[in-house]
């Protein structure tokens, strides 16, 4: 997992240096995140709400938020939150990054149970 983790990472920067322009779109921090996930086994469905610094829980598993960060002046636009992601409350991570709404699939966590992904910056 690791060293997927780390080829996602390096795609990701290259892909940033390509595209100067969007790397250097400026940005405001929302107050939280939506997160939306699914029970793989029971496939139940349900939005999570998480304060900045703050963490949540889905299941076993806790979920912690840095902070969410939006295209300036767009919060309808993409959302950018990061993430740790523990299988158990006292157990390491799993994951920990940068979530992108527009690509869930990019840094995906990777939980035999859960999957869950960015929705939205919480603006107010």
């Amino acid at each position: 997992m690791i060293r997927r983790h780390r080829a996602v990472t390096a795609i990701l920067a290259a892909l940033l240096c390509v595209s100067g322009a969007q790397a250097q779109e400026e940005v405001e921090v929302g107050t939280g995140v939506v997160l939306r996930w699914v029970d793989k086994i029971t496939t139940e469905t349900g939005d999570l709400e998480i304060a900045n610094a703050s963490a949540g829980n889905v299941g076993r598993m806790r979920i912690e938020l840095g902070e969410c960060r939006y295209p300036a002046g767009n919060p309808a636009g993409d959302a950018f939150a990061f993430l740790t992601v523990h299988p158990e409350d006292d157990a390491p991570p799993i994951f920990s990054g940068w979530m992108m709404a527009s690509s869930p699939a990019l840094n995906a966590v990777e939980h035999q149970r859960y999957d869950i992904w960015v929705l939205r910056c919480i603006t107010q």
